[in-house]
């Protein structure tokens, strides 16, 4: 029998993603349940959105309580979780290994200015506008990068299929292959604006970079005066067990686009301008309607604080150490990259859709997002024993894939 939710999302929302897999009714931690009442452990997050899960009581207090006294004001005002949260985003983009930039740290913040969105598209359109301010044309971004589908947002994301269909496209964009430093560096010109990498690409399918590739990126824009842009939208708040994983390298970027986890699932994006770089846009240049209202920036504190509170950066980088080496023990399996819980798994074929779809029916939710890669972003509050119970399950659901018994 038809699912009457299908028959009604296919009659009228517009047809941009396809027919969902599932219409979901209700979450709890890192647990969903469809309309029929079946539960599923959730391993997407929302594609690294939901941080703390579903409804996390920490998240839905603190949306509630700034809801019920001041929800939503213009840009001609400020709130108080609007300048919190900038203070505290300015304090992490450059906390020392990312990790302990709370309240101590906020009593010298690094100068800099943060501008809030609803999403990270509109963070990366903010950041693609400062670029323009520094009179240059060009940007060079990297092969395999994903940066949003808004034109400007797109121009700076490789995938033909998603630009030919709006081409032209707006910007001088040169992409360079991810990881190449020598190609990186012969792209980079007097004439370039910025630099823009992901840290770890993740709608490529978790693509880790090799040592030292974020800091010669660092070098080389220092040497023509460009900026160094790192896009954590995916990798950022927690997700890789580091606040941010530029940390990890050790380099200071001068822009940061962040949004997906900041606020655990209510819309928000920020675009975070270090030095010089924060005064880059004035009065007149850029705006927002809904960026930086009070309710968001409200979740977003709730989700910095849970992490803390919570430890969970430390449990985010035990537990993804435990699903990489599991998922690598089947032969199937060809490589398992990433860090914390952003994990990309390479298939010795091109079965990823029928490796999501079976995990789907062993009531696992996962994403394929190339024909020979799965990608793993849960909450950042799954259990082990939800990680253990997905591993026991994961040879069985290749079987299911790949028709073995």
């Amino acid at each position: 029998m038809a699912d009457p939710h299908q028959e009604r999302y296919a009659a009228s929302l517009m047809n941009t993603f396809g027919p969902p897999r599932l219409t979901l009714a209700r979450g709890e931690g890192a647990h969903v349940w469809d309309t029929d009442g079946k539960e599923y452990v959730d391993l997407l997050g929302g594609i690294a959105v939901n941080a703390l899960g579903h409804a996390h009581p920490a998240l839905v207090a603190a949306v509630t309580e700034q809801l019920s006294t001041l929800g939503h004001i213009s840009n001609f005002f400020a709130s108080e979780p609007q300048i919190t949260l900038a203070e505290r985003l300015l304090a992490l983009v450059t906390a020392d290994g990312g990790r302990g930039a709370s309240e101590a740290s906020l009593e010298t913040p690094s100068p800099g200015k943060v501008f809030f969105t609803n999403s990270g598209t509109e963070a990366v359109e903010a950041a693609f506008k400062l670029t323009r301010r520094t009179g240059r044309p060009h940007v060079v971004a990297a092969a395999g990068g994903f940066h949003g589908r808004t034109m400007g947002a797109l121009a700076l994301t490789s995938k033909e299929a998603y630009r030919t269909p709006f081409e032209p496209l707006p910007g001088d964009v040169t992409f360079v292959p991810y990881g190449d430093a020598d190609a990186l560096a012969a792209a980079v010109t007097d004439e370039t604006a910025a630099v823009l990498l992901e840290p770890i690409q993740g709608e490529a399918g978790v693509v880790v970079p090799p040592e030292g590739y974020l800091a010669a990126a660092r070098a080389v824009a220092d040497r023509h005066g460009a900026l160094l842009w790192f896009d954590e939208i995916q990798t950022g708040v927690g997700r890789t067990g580091l606040w941010l994983e530029h940390h990890r390298s050790g380099v200071v970027p001068d822009v940061v686009t962040l949004a997906k986890g900041l606020a655990g699932g209510f819309p928000i994006g920020a675009c975070i301008a270090l030095g010089a770089a924060g005064d880059l846009l004035q009065p007149g240049n850029h705006g927002t309607t809904f960026g930086g209202n009070p309710v968001a920036c409200a979740a977003a504190l709730a989700v910095l604080d849970t992490i803390e509170a919570e430890g969970l950066l430390d449990h985010v980088t035990v537990l993804g150490q435990k699903l990489r080496d599991g998922l690598l023990a089947d032969p199937r399996v060809t490589e398992v990259r990433g860090e914390g819980l952003l994990i990309g798994l390479d298939l010795a074929s091109d079965v990823s859709a029928d490796v999501a779809a079976a995990a789907l029916r062993a009531g696992f939710i996962v994403n394929n997002p190339t024909p020979h890669r799965i990608r793993l972003a849960p909450p950042l509050v799954l259990s082990e024993a939800d990680a253990a119970a997905f591993l026991e399950a994961w040879p069985a659901i290749l079987d299911d894939a790949m028709g073995e018994s």
